[in-house]
């Protein structure tokens, strides 16, 4: 792993696969690490040809911490937004998708494959869209547009997302909470093996725990807003994958994506939830590789400048 310094700030990444393929830039979600990523798919990218980059985003991980900056409660950030008061959010998702144009810009890699999930899918959307020089193709896995009108999440959920909680200090009681939470959000499987999930959260816990980046993060959302108008300037070719059973991010918001990007493939897979879970890794890393092949034109090619 290493950092460099990217749109003023330093961000934490990490290389796999030929430094002469094509690259693909990974892009996590909400509060998560890059270490988030599933070894799986990973190495099948990497072993399929591609240099694949993962990073922490700003305000997690080992990247930049804004420890001199408040967000707002998200009640109350939306309550001023609905009376046009102007947005207290320290940056928004737009900040962070120019962090990851600029981390390619520093490695002196011209286009990239993006490759976003969740929150990193809406960093994704922008970035084909406010930087489309540095975009060989997107691929959008259970995002949305912002869009006021689509499905909320669960309630239950959402308060596991933004009301406080009862603060803990014992690394397996904020472990338990973790799997907890990710038991809510992701694919109901009576079958599935949840000690490789564990076992990430661990690792990520031990690596860095910072809960106050994910109040700035969901500020970005928030004052992100509905940016469907930004999504209709993506020309590269896009491909939208979303869970059927999402409780977090509503399949309608995949729909959402595919509506307002020309030409975009949506896939929707049946039964999964808000995860990346390993029944369904081979039929996602499939469906990526075929997407990237494609706009490679068939075959790879040199992506460095």
């Amino acid at each position: 792993m290493a950092q460099i310094f990217a749109n003023g700030i330093s961000l934490e990444y990490e290389e796999c696969g030929p430094e002469t393929g094509p690259a693909v830039l990974m892009i996590m979600g909400l509060g998560a690490q890059l270490v988030h990523w599933p070894d799986d798919m990973i190495e099948t990218l990497a072993g399929s040809g591609y240099r694949v980059i993962r990073f922490d985003n700003r305000d997690v991980g080992l990247s930049h911490k804004f420890h001199d900056k408040r967000a707002p409660h998200p009640i109350a950030q939306v309550i001023g937004q609905a009376v046009g008061l102007k947005s207290l959010s320290p940056y928004t998702l737009a900040d962070m998708a120019t962090d990851a144009e600029n981390l390619l810009h520093q490695l002196g890699i011209r286009q990239a494959h993006i490759v976003g999930v969740s929150m990193g899918g809406m960093i994704g959307q922008l970035m084909a869209s406010h930087h489309p020089h540095r975009i060989t193709s997107l691929t959008s896995i259970m995002s949305g547009t912002g869009n006021p009108s689509l499905p909320k999440a669960d309630r239950k959920i959402a308060r596991h997302l933004i009301l406080p909680s009862k603060p803990l200090s014992d690394r397996g009681a904020i472990i338990d909470r973790t799997m907890t939470f990710y038991d809510l959000i992701g694919t109901q499987d009576p079958d599935k093996d949840v000690s490789e999930l564990r076992a990430r959260i661990e690792a990520a816990f031990d690596r860095c725990y910072y809960p106050s980046g994910l109040r700035r993060q969901i500020a970005a959302i928030l004052s992100t807003g509905d940016f469907r108008p930004d999504l209709k300037k993506i020309s590269a070719p896009t491909l939208v994958i979303h869970g059927s059973h999402d409780p977090l991010a509503s399949v309608e918001g995949g729909k959402d994506s595919a509506a307002n990007i020309q030409n975009a493939q949506l896939e929707i897979i049946e039964g999964m939830g808000h995860d990346l879970p390993k029944k369904f890794l081979p039929q996602i890393s499939g469906l990526i590789l075929t997407h990237m092949n494609r706009a490679e034109g068939g075959g790879l090619r040199q992506a460095a400048e």
